[in-house]
């Protein structure tokens, strides 16, 4: 399973992508950067999209892969999955013709660039050649994380953004994972800020780490906001965690 990071941040600066995670070539998890680093051939090759929820970081470019498949193949449709409720919002507050036309009834209703499929957590489907379990996770939103099994049995969980979480490893019950991609937004002096939020600390982490029955083969560590970024790695490196590497933009990994 390769794993391209698109992008890492919590926030866009010139030196800093938003959230977005290409398996395959073909599945992306979030879509907070897909243009500035794909060209448009690598973005044809875009089939589905699992979406862990509806924060502008993590949907941003959608609407802008929607308009580039537009013009240069409208056959081609992408898929995007998630719960309900993001799908609610995506279609009530971005696909709406005003903010941005509606790519889920263009060129047709029966024929759309964009097509939503709704995804029950806990329940285990079929993705294009993958197992795709959502999971819920403990945001300020409506928000899961992924598990996302190839063919070859490699399991790797995607958290999406969560503060701690008691739900998601209960229901994962010791599965192994190959690789585990969870953010750590903020320094430990900003751990009620995170609990408030939704995210979690350097602290928090290691607490969500002892929850897991069976400790992923690799751990991928995201989101850090920039102005904190310097100081959450200084305080994750001192953690001394084994198999852990902290994400940056443009990274590639066998998993």
């Amino acid at each position: 399973m390769k794993l391209h990071v698109l992008g890492c941040s919590a926030v866009e600066l010139p030196d800093s992508r938003l959230s977005s995670f290409l398996i395959d070539d073909t599945l992306l998890l979030d879509a907070g950067t897909i243009g500035s680093v794909l060209d448009e051939k690598q973005q044809l090759k875009i089939k589905h999209i699992l979406l862990t929820h509806a924060h502008l970081d993590h949907i941003k470019d959608l609407p802008f892969l929607a308009d580039n498949i537009a013009m240069n193949n409208q056959r081609h449709q992408v898929t995007v999955i998630s719960i309900p409720e993001v799908i609610h919002a995506l279609k009530a507050n971005l696909f709406n013709d005003v903010v941005w036309p509606d790519f889920t009834k263009m060129p047709s209703s029966r024929t759309p660039i964009i097509k939503f499929k709704s995804i029950t957590p806990n329940r285990t489907i079929r993705v294009d050649g993958y197992k795709v379990t959502a999971h819920l996770v403990n945001h300020s939103v409506p928000a899961v994380g992924y598990v996302i099994e190839n063919k070859s049995e490699e399991k790797l969980l995607y958290m999406g953004d969560t503060g701690p979480n008691e739900a998601i490893w209960k229901s994962l019950n010791g599965n192994h994972m190959s690789g585990l991609i969870i953010e750590v937004s903020l320094p430990t002096s900003h751990r009620k800020i995170a609990l408030k939020t939704g995210h979690l600390t350097p602290g928090l982490l290691t607490e969500e780490l002892t929850k897991m029955m069976a400790p992923p083969d690799a751990i991928y560590i995201t989101h850090a906001k920039p102005v904190h970024k310097k100081k959450v790695h200084e305080e994750l490196k001192k953690l001394n965690i084994k198999n852990m590497k902290i994400l940056q933009d443009g990274d590639v990994y066998e998993i």
